[in-house]
């Protein structure tokens, strides 16, 4: 069962990279959950609202998306932690960045199937 969950995590976070380097909306709704809290790399709280409207203005753009690694640890068949780090470029909020980063999240199994429920980003330096 394990292995299974781990695919499927593995699934998802490949489909939330391409979503969020894309910034397709409509994917992002489907892979986070409704009562989202993320923290972000200079310690911000969004929700999924936040988060969706980022992308849906420009706000948030990646321009470079490259996955280095990623850690699964499965708490339960509902809750899964993963730990990613990828090294991104692009702008937020019309500020150029460019780096490593790790990104923490919650994976939470409900009626939609499994969607990020929290989590954070932070820059390796």
């Amino acid at each position: 069962m394990d292995s299974e969950i781990e695919t499927q995590i593995r699934e998802c976070e490949a489909r939330l990279y391409a979503a969020m380097a894309a910034s397709n909306v409509s994917e992002l709704d489907v892979l986070i959950a409704d009562d989202l809290l993320f923290a972000g790399p200079t310690g911000e709280l969004a929700t999924k609202a936040m988060d969706l409207d980022l992308h849906r203005t420009g706000g948030t753009q990646f321009h470079e998306f490259v996955p280095k690694e990623l850690e699964i640890r499965i708490w339960s068949e509902y809750f899964v932690l993963a730990s990613a780090k990828v090294f991104l470029s692009g702008t937020y909020l019309g500020n150029a960045f460019a780096g490593d980063y790790r990104y923490m999240r919650v994976w939470r199994k409900g009626k939609n199937g499994w969607q990020v429920v929290g989590g954070s980003a932070s820059a390796m330096v």
